[in-house]
């Protein structure tokens, strides 16, 4: 049961609904752009860093490993989780957060919301319908805040759908599958950058586990490899051990819960969620997520990072919102009906990192 499609059309013999629904993300330019978009570390940083891309891929191989395992929809959770950071905007976290400020009397920023209004609006692909025309479904997959911009008036019943119902087991397991990815990858990323120090990761109670565990295996062949290849080894263990407590445990959950249809999982009390981490794994999981919010994300460096793409998006929003013609004639269609803000955020939350510094550069006369 996907709900249908907001504009009307024919299934396919050869395509599942959410495969369509997947496939149209796939061969978005939004999706595309997220190659080029700040996980943690900007583009032009390296070439070995994770990029937004990289990401949604990881988080759609998780998510589909662990629905497959527990009979869930494997092709739905593909979908979600491949859009699920399309509304990101460029240099990560701070682009959003600035975006937010600038928007603060326009409805604001936020890139689930984003996300909703690119596959519904935004993302153009035929003269029949605006955005991707998802299945309803998918969309309400993708409600994560269950918000959406007063603009977009075409989401307006889905929404009103969403907010009466608990989210679907696969909506749930992208999240958490989202965190799972994030939390261990970007341990990786800040031991490569060298902004993490070698000798505070390996005394993380995590990592001194996955130490023990892989030198018990492995034995002087783990201790004597390079620290590189040590590192990557003991995030495996980690990510391995995370996303099997999650199948286990979410497991023992439905069999408790039993539930037999979608109608079943929408009326699941929302403070009892089965798609869950044990208690112990999810204690685990907040000490390193606590570790690198003091670490990595505050590191200096990743903060003069964020600074100045917070400070490329003011300057690219104040000349967007005055002289709103230096957009493309398609953004500039759109200004009487959304506003000059809400089209200014959409053409640069659209941009990639490497766009937006260049743009930038040539209004400054660079």
């Amino acid at each position: 049961m996907s709900g249908g499609r907001i504009s009307e059309e024919k299934p396919q013999e050869e395509r599942t609904c959410f495969q369509r629904d997947r496939d149209r993300i796939i061969h978005s330019k939004a999706f595309r752009r997220l190659g080029y978009k700040t996980q943690v570390f900007v583009n032009s940083e390296g070439d070995m860093f994770r990029t937004r891309l990289t990401h949604s891929l990881e988080v759609a191989q998780l998510s589909r490993s662990a629905a497959s395992y527990l009979g869930l929809n494997a092709d739905y959770c593909e979908t979600i989780a491949l859009a699920h950071d399309m509304g990101h905007s460029p240099f990560g976290h701070a682009g959003q957060d600035i975006l937010n400020r600038l928007m603060a009397n326009h409805g604001g920023f936020e890139h689930n919301c984003q996300t909703l209004r690119i596959v519904s609006a935004l993302e153009t692909r035929t003269i029949d319908w605006n955005g991707l025309n998802l299945t309803r479904l998918s969309l309400i997959g993708m409600m994560k805040h269950v918000r959406i911009y007063e603009c977009d008036t075409a989401l307006r019943e889905i929404l009103d759908y969403r907010r009466n119902i608990s989210p679907p087991l696969e909506a749930v397991l992208v999240d958490t599958c989202d965190r799972l990815a994030y939390l261990h990858h970007d341990f990786e990323d800040g031991l490569d950058s060298g902004f993490l120090d070698r000798a505070e990761v390996l005394s993380h109670p995590a990592f001194l586990h996955a130490q023990r565990t892989l030198q018990d295996r492995h034995g002087s062949g783990f201790s004597q490899a390079r620290f590189p290849l040590r590192a990557r080894m003991m995030v495996h263990l980690l990510i391995h051990e995370a996303v099997s407590d999650l199948v286990k445990t979410t497991q023992q959950n439905l069999l408790e819960l039993k539930p037999e249809k979608l109608e079943d999982i929408f009326a699941l009390d929302r403070t009892r969620q089965p798609v869950s981490n044990s208690e112990e794994m999810k204690s685990r999981l907040a000490l390193m997520q606590k570790f690198l919010y003091a670490k990595l994300y505050r590191h200096p460096s990743v903060l003069r990072m964020s600074r100045r793409g917070e400070k490329i998006i003011e300057n690219l929003f104040r000349e967007y919102t005055t002289n709103p013609g230096m957009m493309p004639d398609h953004y500039v269609a759109r200004v009487e009906t959304d506003g000059v803000e809400r089209v200014a955020a959409d053409y640069i939350s659209g941009m990639t990192d490497r766009f937006a510094e260049q743009d930038n550069s040539y209004l400054q006369g660079g």
